[in-house]
C-alpha cells in the first residue's frame, strides 16, 4: 500500500514538472513567434525569395521585429510576402522603407531585412505594401564567376600567344624588342623629331618677336585691314585682274586655234605661206601694177602739157591755190 502511494506521488510530480516545462516551452515558442503580442501586417513583392520560409524572422535595422506570415505566388514572376510586425514598431517604419532578403549569418536561415527610409513618408498602416530590393543570389554570382573565369582563360591564352610572338621577334613590336638596328633607327628618328620640334619652337618665337617689332598700324597689312577704301580698291584690282585673265585666256585659245589651223594647212595664211606659185603670181602682179602706175603718171604729165587739156589742168591748179589761201 505504501509502495503504491509513493509511485503515485512520483507520477504526480513527474506530470506536474512535465506540465510546467510544456507551459514554459509553449510560452517561449509563442513569444518567439509573436503569438502573444499585438501585431500588424504589411507586405512586399519579390521576383525570387531565395529559400525564404514561413516563420522566418523579419528584422528592422538589425532588430527582430516580426516573422514571415505568408508567401504567396501571384504569377510566374511576382511572389508576395506578408509579414507580421510588432505593433510597437509601427511608429518607426515609414512607407518609403525597402525590404530585402538576406541570410542570418553565413549558413543561417533566410530573413527579411527592412531598411529604414528617409523618414519623409507616412507611417505604415495595416495591409500597406513597401518597396523591395532583390539582391544577387549565390547561383547568379556563381554563373557570373564562371563566365568571368572563362573570359580570363581566353584572355590568358591570348596573352600567352602575344608574349610568345614578342619573344620570337614576330610582328612590329617583336621586331622592335629584338632588332637592335631598328631600335637605334627609332631612337634617331625620335631625336630628329625633338630637334625639329625645338627648331620649330625657335622659329615661332623669332616670328612672334618680329611681329611685335613691326608697326602694324603703319604697315601695308594694317592699311588693308583698317582702311575700307583701300580694301575696295584692292577688290576692284582683283576683279579687273580676273576679267583680264578671262580675256587673255580667250585670246590665248583663239591664238592656239589659229596656230593649229596654220600647222594643219588650213586658212588663207597657210595657203599664202605654202603655195609658191601664188607667191610668184603676186610678185608679178605687183610688178605690173608698179609699171602701170609709172606709165599712168607719164600719161598724166603728157595730158598736162597737151594743148587740148592744158587749160583744164591750169584751172584745177588755180582752184587749189585759192582753196589753200582761204
Amino acid at each position: 500500500m505504501d509502495r503504491t502511494t509513493k509511485e503515485k506521488m512520483r507520477l504526480g510530480i513527474f506530470v506536474l514538472v512535465g506540465t510546467v516545462f510544456l507551459v514554459i516551452a509553449a510560452y517561449l515558442i509563442g513569444n518567439n513567434q509573436d503569438m502573444f503580442s499585438r501585431t500588424f501586417t504589411i507586405s512586399t513583392v519579390f521576383n525570387n525569395v531565395n529559400g525564404l520560409r514561413l516563420g522566418n524572422n523579419v528584422r528592422f535595422s538589425g532588430i527582430n521585429v516580426g516573422i514571415v506570415k505568408s508567401i504567396e505566388m501571384e504569377n510566374d514572376s511576382i511572389i508576395r510576402v506578408k509579414m507580421a510586425i510588432e505593433e510597437k514598431m509601427r511608429k518607426h517604419i515609414t512607407t518609403d522603407a525597402v525590404a530585402s532578403i538576406g541570410s542570418d549569418g553565413l549558413v543561417g536561415n533566410m530573413i527579411v531585412n527592412i531598411i529604414p527610409g528617409r523618414m519623409s513618408g507616412e507611417r505604415v498602416q495595416e495591409g500597406n505594401q513597401i518597396a523591395s530590393y532583390s539582391r544577387i543570389g549565390a547561383e547568379d554570382m556563381l554563373g557570373t564567376l564562371n563566365v568571368t573565369n572563362q573570359n580570363a582563360a581566353l584572355l590568358t591564352a591570348d596573352l600567352l600567344q602575344v608574349t610568345q610572338a614578342l619573344t620570337q621577334g614576330k610582328g612590329t613590336l617583336g621586331r622592335l624588342l629584338n632588332d637592335t638596328l631598328m631600335a637605334g633607327d627609332l631612337q634617331k628618328m625620335i631625336l630628329n623629331l625633338k630637334q625639329a620640334s625645338g627648331r620649330a619652337n625657335k622659329t615661332i618665337a623669332d616670328l612672334n618677336a618680329f611681329l611685335e617689332k613691326v608697326k602694324f598700324e603703319e604697315s601695308v597689312a594694317g592699311v588693308l585691314l583698317s582702311d575700307t577704301i583701300a580694301a575696295e580698291r584692292v577688290r576692284s584690282v582683283i576683279a579687273h585682274l580676273e576679267s583680264s585673265s578671262i580675256h587673255i585666256d580667250s585670246l590665248t585659245r583663239n591664238l592656239n586655234t589659229t596656230i593649229g589651223e596654220i600647222r594643219h594647212g588650213k586658212g588663207a595664211v597657210t595657203y599664202l605661206l605654202k603655195d609658191t606659185t601664188l607667191v610668184r603670181r603676186l610678185d608679178s602682179t605687183m610688178l605690173h601694177i608698179q609699171e602701170g602706175t609709172a606709165r599712168f603718171n607719164e600719161n598724166m604729165e603728157a595730158l598736162k602739157h597737151s594743148f587740148l587739156t592744158r587749160r583744164y589742168f591750169r584751172k584745177l591748179e588755180k582752184q587749189a591755190r585759192v582753196e589753200e589761201e582761204n
